[in-house]
This record gives structure tokens, sequence and C-alpha cells, in this order.
């Protein structure tokens, strides 16, 4: 199970972030804040950067992003190399992107989904493994899309 977690949020995800960071703490884990540190307007690329750079450099084993929707964060952290970002709403498709997608980085939509909900899907993310197997092959075709994209022919 992944230990080092980044985080990071705009000003609409900031209090879920705390409160996840708080839960972070009791299970265990390692958190990175990677800000933003207030409630004051904060754009969402910023703290995605920050986040997503971490864990493509190994810093951090997984990351978690919060904005209002989750969208602007998931559309960011998917333009680095490496990062498999996923949006989830509910506990199944936060599973199903770590079990099948080998998503290494969450985002979450503060806006839309409660706490004690967000809290389950957080924990049900982090506890789950990548499966592997016939996954494994469309991850890596994945990757290969991503290798051919960022090539400077």
């Amino acid at each position: 199970m992944s230990k080092r977690v980044a985080l990071g949020c705009d000003h609409r995800g900031y209090e879920a972030k705390l409160k996840i960071i708080a839960r972070l703490s009791e299970l265990g884990f390692e958190a990175k804040d990677f800000g933003t540190d207030s409630t004051k307007s904060f754009d969402y690329p910023d703290a995605a950067l920050a986040t997503a750079t971490s864990v493509q450099k190994g810093e951090s084993d997984v990351g978690l992003l919060f904005c209002g929707t989750g969208n602007g964060m998931c559309i960011t952290a998917n333009k680095f190399h490496g990062i498999r970002a996923a949006l989830c709403h509910d506990e199944l498709t936060a599973e199903m992107s770590r079990r099948h997608n080998n998503a290494n980085v969450l985002c979450l939509p503060a806006d839309l989904v409660g706490d004690a909900l967000m809290l389950r899907i957080v924990e049900v993310w982090l506890k789950t493994e990548f499966e592997g197997g016939r996954h494994e092959r469309r991850v890596s075709k994945i990757s290969e899309i991503e290798s051919k994209q960022c090539r400077k022919d």
C-alpha cells in the first residue's frame, strides 16, 4: 500500500483536503501538502503541477487533488508524463481506477461529494492494488500512446 501521499487543492477543495490529511495521519500515511493553504482564490493548475510532479519524480507514491468539480485538476494532472489521474465520485469508480487502470492520482469533487463519502472514496482508493494481468497490457498501451505523443520527431 502506498504510504507517501501528495495532496493539492484550490480554494474550493481546501476544507476537504484538511479533513483528508487528518484521516491520512490517523491511518499512518505521510501527507505532503502542496497547497493551497486557505480559501482565498487559487488557480488549480498550480496545485496540480506541484502534486503531479511529486508523483512523477517518485517523491510521493500517489497524489490526491481537490477542486470544486475535480475536472480541472484531472485535466491538468493528466498532462504529466506517467500520471494516470482519475476523477471519482464513489467507491466503485475509485476501486476500479486503481484495480484496472493503475491510477496514481485521485481527483475529488469537493463541491459534489459529502465528507463521509469522500473519506470512504480515499480509503478505498488507497487500499486497492493494481490487478495487473490483462489490465497491464491496456495500461502499457496508454503509456505507449503517451510516449509517442511526447516525442519531438
